[in-house]
């Protein structure tokens, strides 16, 4: 039987300072699998993005990819391996075109070749459905584009495994419903999701599985409807009241 499993985090504590963020995470993620992450707010769900990601270190723990231990490797070496993560609040090159925005993504961050970035930059803005404003400044689209236009820079990198941190956050019910489609659509592109969201309702569309987070620890794990129904985390999350 093949190991589907593609990264893992093991025994990830972060302090700042005094400040316990994260204490004794351990999460798996299976290379083409859709994963949820949920939680309060404090509960370490975007500290431990980026301690997969690489823009974080451990106190102590250890990330290992594909079978290789990457705890000391940069984000931007994990990105050249595969695992790329979009940030809450986009911030795209202001002073160029989206296109050109994608087109940095896949020759810097994708390290592709002239050509190959072309073609890589309008395959994502075309999954993200941006051809129409390709060619406007980054400065002058709205909101929703400019999540459609952080996932199309990560998607120029070519990744395996995409990390997105709370990138239906303050969209309209109408355009999160959009970005699930495209996200939907990444799966049969067998691309591994690990998603931070507090919407939960368009996170159960993607994700198979859900992880609650609560204090820096995982409290439970499971199917959606499992998670969303342990009395752990109906107290932690919901405030007693069961989805």
């Amino acid at each position: 039987m093949t190991d589907r499993t593609a990264l893992t985090a093991s025994g990830i504590h972060k302090s700042f300072g005094s400040l316990q963020v994260l204490n004794g995470i351990d999460f798996t993620l299976h290379s083409d699998e859709a994963v949820g992450i949920i939680g309060p707010n404090g509960a370490g769900k975007s500290t431990l993005l980026g301690v997969l990601s690489g823009a974080t270190s451990p106190t102590r723990g250890t990330v290992v990819l594909d079978g290789t231990d990457v705890s000391a490797l940069p984000a931007r070496d994990r990105a050249a391996r595969g695992l790329v993560r979009t940030h809450q609040i986009p911030r795209p090159f202001l002073g160029i075109t989206v296109f050109e925005n994608v087109l940095v993504a896949a020759t810097h961050a994708g390290a592709a070749r002239q050509s190959d970035a072309y073609d890589l930059a309008l395959d994502a803005l075309q999954v993200c459905g941006m051809m129409a404003v390709a060619n406007r400044p980054a400065d002058s689209i709205g909101l929703l584009d400019r999540k459609r236009l952080e996932l199309a820079r990560a998607l120029a990198t070519r990744p395996r495994l995409l990390l997105l941190d709370e990138i239906g956050g303050g969209l309209t019910d109408a355009e999160a419903s959009e970005l699930v489609e495209t996200i939907r659509g990444l799966r049969a592109r067998r691309i591994g999701i690990v998603w931070i969201e507090h919407i939960v309702r368009i996170l159960v569309q993607v994700a198979e599985r859900l992880v609650c987070m609560d204090a820096g620890k995982v409290i439970a794990s499971g199917t959606p409807d499992a998670v969303m129904t342990d009395p752990d985390v109906v107290r932690a999350y919901l405030g007693g009241v069961p989805a």
